[in-house]
């Protein structure tokens, strides 16, 4: 897949190229804030750790100020902005627009004063989710010729890029960690020369918030439970209906996941439509705009799509919590070609945030994690775990035109948030699913007592008889929580021996990553050093030769050191997991979610 392999032959071009969660712990960290401007048994399980062969060596607290101000804060001296006075662009607003304003202003108000009476869960403290290395950090442009330790591979040569949650306000009362505006940080890498930059995604949202000089959106988590819930929705709504805001264009932060399609850059969140973003020729982002694939796509669209690294077609899905149909299912061509919804049926709105696929079909989780907003009238969460509900994983023919041939197997208590891959086993009438399995389900959303556990599991699934069985891929007296992750994308939907994931402790950090044999339950880590934590480990294969070795490649990662307040970006090699480069960054990169890698002969067709 030409958009996510290390490819050897490089063109020549004349420029230089251009998953997070609750806490259970304080993290004690604070910014100071500026202004902004512009299965198998009988298996032996074998671990080994290698730990970092190169170590990289300010306190601050979450600030009590106003909510209009910009939450960015300085850390050090590498990040040359100003602190400046606030300064607010007005919209022009008739008389009675800007009384409607005032009024609802003070309404808000009272309702934050109220909430700020009773102590907020872990989920939605901002103290607790952006705090330390969660915090936000301002807008980089490029900076050019990075340091490098070590010698990156010469196949390297394009563009990693990651996403991630940056609130750019002071939260006015609850704020999880997915609530945040969109970040993407890029590293470009061109015949072993490194230049990072940092931008928002402009979403609607952020435009508009921006021009307000403060936020006026609904957090979807932080701030949307119980009757204060209900009244920021009154309240967004009623902004809404004076012209004050426009929720017509979109409410996404497209803050989760990446991909590169059609020559397209998508930032993405499962609440909107993708944003397209365009890498420019120094390194730059910038954002293009809200895109709908020409006018094809009018929902909203999750935001772990998947390619078929042989096809080349890009599949996802899109739920609505709101009204039937809770599920549709659509594919896209290379070219960009939409197919027709397939409705799935669901009786109520269920959490979808990752699906897998096989050379076949779709695998669709529907599990225990529900949407019921009417929760809030009693003054709970609209997100609620229903242990009555049976989990269980549909799968439908990648070609399907409906859903009437769609194959339901129940998998009692199965909770992923996200699926690594599926493959089919025809033989034994089966697909294998390979996911995280979380317990408490609801665990990242609502405050429990209960310590969360993400398990490395194989879900069978047969076809035939409908029944399913489910077992950790390794033994209990070697489990870690892993979470956040790939296997080699050129093999996806098919079999695969190895998987790269995240070791997500202490949670909510991630202090190295495993390479895990899924036939043999075999756990290798890579651990990235004292007070060093890391995020999603990408894998990057050397190049697009399905025969090369499945594990023939490169492990990417953003590594933040809490001792010394510094970042870089690794090159782990897959195989023996040892460091092959690491390259200073000129600012801090904070704990982010997923992403994907551009290389350099597929940004040159770059739309």
């Amino acid at each position: 897949m030409a958009s996510s392999s290390c490819n050897c032959a490089k063109p020549q071009i004349s420029h230089p190229l251009s998953s997070a969660s609750s806490s259970t712990v304080h993290l004690g960290h604070s910014p100071t804030s500026i202004s902004w401007n512009s299965r198998q048994p009988n298996r032996t399980h074998n671990i080994s750790i290698i730990h970092s062969a190169l170590h990289s060596p300010s306190v601050l607290h979450f600030p009590k100020q106003p909510y209009q101000n910009p939450l960015i804060p300085i850390e050090d001296d590498s990040v040359n902005v100003q602190v400046q006075p606030k300064t607010h662009r007005h919209p022009q607003w008739n008389l009675p627009q800007r009384a409607a304003a005032m009024a609802l202003d003070m309404a808000e108000s009272a309702l934050v004063s109220l909430e700020l009476q009773h102590p907020l869960p872990k989920t939605a403290d901002p103290h607790v989710q952006i705090s330390g290395n969660f915090a936000p950090v301002p807008e980089q442009p490029v900076k050019q010729a990075l340091p490098v330790t070590g010698t990156i591979p010469s196949c390297i040569n394009g563009v990693y890029l990651r996403n991630g949650a940056n609130p750019l306000f002071d939260p006015v009362a609850g704020h999880h960690f997915f609530d945040g505006d969109g970040m993407v940080h890029a590293v470009t890498i061109d015949n072993g020369n490194a230049s990072y930059a940092c931008r928002f995604t402009e979403t609607q949202r952020f435009l508009q918030e921006k021009e307000l000089g403060r936020p006026v959106f609904p957090k979807a988590i932080g701030e949307l439970h119980g009757h204060s819930g209900i009244a920021r929705l009154l309240l967004f709504y009623a902004r809404g209906l004076f012209g004050l805001v426009d929720h017509k264009q979109g409410t996404g932060v497209a803050n989760a996941g990446l991909v590169y399609f059609n020559n397209r850059l998508l930032a993405m969140s499962e609440d909107d439509l993708p944003y397209h973003l365009r890498i420019t020729p120094s390194g730059d982002l910038e954002t293009v705009g809200r895109y709908n694939f020409d006018d094809q796509l009018k929902s909203t669209m999750i935001a772990h799509p998947k390619i078929d690294p042989f096809s080349k077609e890009l599949f996802a899905l899109s739920y609505d919590v709101i009204q039937k149909p809770y599920l549709k299912y659509f594919k896209f061509q290379p070219d960009g070609t939409k197919s027709p919804d397939v409705e799935i049926p669901l009786s109520m709105p269920t959490m979808m945030h990752d699906f897998a696929i096989t050379e076949n079909f779709v695998v669709i989780p529907n599990q225990q994690v529900l949407f019921k907003l009417q929760e809030m009238i009693f003054g709970g969460s609209p997100v609620i775990y229903d242990k009555n509900k049976k989990s269980s994983f549909g799968i439908l023919s990648k070609n399907a035109s409906d859903s009437k041939d769609i194959i339901w197997v129940e998998s009692p208590d199965t909770f992923c948030f996200h699926l690594w891959n599926a493959w089919e086993e025809p033989e034994s009438d089966e697909v294998v699913v390979i996911g995280s399995c979380m317990t408490p389900p609801d665990s990242i959303f609502n405050e429990c007592d209960e310590s969360l556990k993400s398990v490395l599991s194989e879900i069978r699934l047969n076809l035939k008889t409908g029944k399913s069985t489910r077992r950790p891929i390794i033994s209990e007296s070697e489990q870690v929580n892993l979470e956040a992750g790939m296997v080699n994308r050129n093999r996806l939907g098919r079999r695969t021996r190895y998987a790269y994931l995240a070791i997500a402790e202490p949670w909510p950090k991630v202090s190295g990553f495993a390479k895990i044999d899924l036939f043999t339950g075999e756990v290798k880590k890579y651990i990235y050093g004292d007070k060093k934590f890391g995020g999603e480990p990408f894998f990057l294969p050397r190049d697009d030769n399905c025969e090369s070795a499945e594990d023939d490649g490169y492990i990417i990662s953003f590594v933040h050191d809490e001792n010394s307040w510094k970042s870089e970006l690794q090159i782990v090699d897959a195989i023996n997991l040892q460091l092959e480069s690491s390259i200073k960054l000129p600012s801090r990169v904070p704990y982010g979610f997923h992403g994907t890698f551009i290389d350099a002969k597929s940004l040159i067709n770059q739309a």
